[in-house]
């Protein structure tokens, strides 16, 4: 076989394979399997770069950064849809399509995806372009973002020319990581997922469209000469026979009572989903009555979008408290009398930043809607200015930092107020909260309240400061007794064993989460590498960008950093790296390419080295049991996540079993 032979069954693999795992969720072979090949495939076009074509698996991952975005003409406009808030709406509509046909009709509903509506063009079975809704006559060329989402399929099996439309999204596991991430990082985090997933698609560098991991969901047509197909709900089976991925919860409604109790059912159920809906959509099924019924200037007779209520409460917005994290960020909080929201009890919303409070007129003793973002962050709607009575107190920010007295800075493209003071007591403590979390240096017993006390009886002050604590000084801490401070001694002398990746991540350098740091860890292998590395030598390595690269140049150029570095070196903390080294890995360990679970009370190790443990020998850890589960690891009162791996036969191993397979 030639190379130009390899290359093509390479790429009908991995587009077999993409759409097993994104479309149909059944994967056949491991994400160890699926990077082998397409690593192979990388080489081979790196190799002969005359051979790339646009329908490459390869493609995927992000080409160069745009200048701007390119208008697109939508042939057949994108039209928006008339609104039903009630079951009175719905019975209304239905009456005008009977009154419209003269005849029985049967309904398709489908969930309202609350995501981008974009249109996709595919000629001769070739995705050539990928275009947003705009403002329903022109969007915008996003076709390079939408290229990294692996559940568009890039070439058709059937060769068709045909434009399709339906609605990216950020699925909520994707949400949630992206939005830790930016707190990690000291950035603003989205509000909801439809804003992240918008945010996300209209980015210039496709590579970071390609990190977020959003999803998509095929619904309907623009331009198509499928004449064969006499309803919509043939033309959803059809679309998912030619590859594309639609939302199974789709159903054929004979009558307006079925479509009712449809609504009624996902109204209550649409929080088990995984991402958001923010209704329903009801169309009329049969093509033909589509098309008698006809549009009217804003959108079709035959379709209409039952709008969830908006889960929201009104209250009292009491005060503005403000806070300062790690990175110097001040960000104000509503204080608010206690309302329930979408079935918890709310006290405080996010007010985000000063521009917000001035756009939405927010003053203290303001009565407010509330709801939460997404159905996930709460936050402040709009005042309710009928309840004004014009005594009510205007907020200004201050000019100076609420727990240091310094100065506080705007600064450059960015909207939030910074504390600039690296000895601002807020910014210490968040600091060492976020040094002792289990994510960086893991130290049992020193949460967040342990912290706040060390600090308030000026014990601590520094990281350095947390390996300089005696017994003494901590039995006259209150509730402090002398077993609690034994055990909180040793789980700071262990925690001097740490790999370097957590100290990294720990020390909080901006941009630097938790896989950057391991990223940095692995390849320079020690402290005193990192900090006479280069700007240019840190873009260099895969998964470094320039913003993180400058970060970190900067953060160690710091004459305070580099006291900090030989103080923690003269206590005895590890400064090197001790996982296995990229030249190391085992790649042909009984973990490799597996999808991992790891469950219950653990003995030989604890969870997160068991993790650590697993990833470094190859393996993927997830917090869920499915399908795609290659091997759940068991440990004590393992309880349902066991359970389900035995219903679904999957493997099971306990630590000793992991044990061998480590030392194998």
């Amino acid at each position: 076989m030639n190379s130009q032979e390899r290359i093509q069954e390479l790429r009908k693999e991995l587009e077999k394979y993409n759409y097993e795992y994104h479309v149909l969720d059944t994967p056949s072979v491991s994400d160890y399997e699926y990077d082998k090949r397409m690593q192979e495939l990388v080489s081979l076009e790196e190799e002969y770069p005359e051979l790339i074509t646009a329908d490459s698996p390869s493609q995927r991952v992000g080409g160069k950064p745009l200048d701007a975005f390119e208008k697109v003409q939508h042939v057949i406009p994108m039209l928006s849809l008339g609104n039903a808030f009630n079951e009175e709406d719905l019975r209304d509509f239905d009456k005008r399509v009977q009154d419209g046909i003269g005849e029985q009709v049967s309904y398709v509903c489908e969930l309202k995806i609350d995501g981008l509506a974009i249109s996709l063009r595919y000629e001769d079975g070739l995705f050539v372009q990928g275009a947003t809704r705009g403002d329903g006559t022109t969007g915008e060329d996003i076709t390079v973002n939408l290229r990294t989402i692996r559940s568009i399929p890039l070439r058709m099996p059937e060769g068709e020319t045909i434009e399709v439309r339906g609605e990216a999204f950020m699925p909520h596991r994707s949400f949630i990581a992206l939005n830790e991430a930016k707190e990690e990082n000291g950035e603003e985090p989205f509000a909801n997922p439809r804003n992240a997933a918008a945010g996300s698609l209209r980015q210039l560098d496709p590579k970071i469209a390609a990190s977020r991991n959003l999803d998509i969901f095929l619904y309907g047509v623009g331009q198509w000469d499928a004449g064969e197909l006499e309803s919509h709900s043939e033309r959803l089976e059809y679309l998912k026979k030619l590859g594309f991925k639609t939302n199974p919860e789709w159903r054929k409604c004979a009558t307006i009572e079925e479509v009712i109790a449809y609504v009624q059912e996902w109204t209550e159920a649409r929080n088990q989903l995984n991402y958001e809906i923010d209704g329903i959509v009801i169309k009329v099924d049969h093509l033909d009555q589509q098309e008698e019924l006809g549009f009217t200037a804003k959108g079709p007779r035959w379709a209409i979008a039952y709008k969830f209520p908006a889960e929201e409460a009104i209250t009292k917005l009491t005060d503005i408290e403000l806070s300062v994290g790690r990175t110097g960020a001040v960000t104000p909080t509503a204080i608010l009398e206690p309302v329930k929201v979408a079935g918890t009890t709310v006290q405080r919303a996010s007010l985000h930043n000063e521009d917000l409070i001035r756009e939405k007129d927010i003053r203290i003793g303001d009565t407010v809607v509330i709801k939460k973002a997404g159905d996930i962050i709460p936050e402040v709607v709009r005042v309710v200015w009928d309840e004004r009575t014009g005594d009510e107190e205007e907020y200004h920010m201050p000019e100076a930092c609420p727990e240091c007295g310094s100065d506080l800075e705007r600064l450059e493209e960015e909207v939030a107020l910074r504390c600039i003071n690296p000895n601002c007591p807020a910014q210490l403590r968040e600091g060492l909260i976020h040094f002792v979390s289990r994510n960086a240096m893991n130290i049992d017993g020193l949460g967040e309240k342990v912290i706040a006390l060390l600090f308030r009886e000026n014990l601590v002050h520094t990281i350095a400061d947390l390996y300089k604590l005696d017994k003494e000084e901590l039995l006259k801490l209150e509730r402090m007794g002398e077993k609690s401070a034994d055990n909180l001694l040793e789980a700071i002398e262990a925690s001097k064993q740490n790999s370097l990746e957590r100290l990294l991540f720990g020390l909080g350098i901006r941009f630097v989460g938790s896989k950057a740091a391991t990223t940095l860890a692995q390849h320079f292998e020690t402290m005193d590498r990192l900090r006479e590395a280069t700007f240019e030598e840190l873009i260099e390595i895969h998964d470094v960008g320039e913003k993180l690269a400058d970060s970190v140049v900067r953060y160690f150029e710091k004459p305070q950093v580099l006291e900090l570095m030989e103080e923690l070196h003269s206590l005895g903390l590890n400064l090197e790296y001790l996982g296995p080294k990229k030249s190391e890995q085992i790649e042909d360990s009984l973990l490799s390419g597996k999808t991992v679970v790891i469950t219950g009370k653990m003995e030989i190790f604890s969870r997160s080295e068991a993790k650590e443990k697993v990833e470094a020998y190859g393996g993927k850890v997830t917090g869920s049991v499915s399908k795609k589960t290659d091997i759940v690891i068991a440990g004590e009162d393992a309880g349902s996540k066991l359970e389900k791996a035995q219903e679904l036969g999957i493997e099971v191993w306990d630590e000793q079993r992991l044990q061998e397979a480590l030392n194998q």
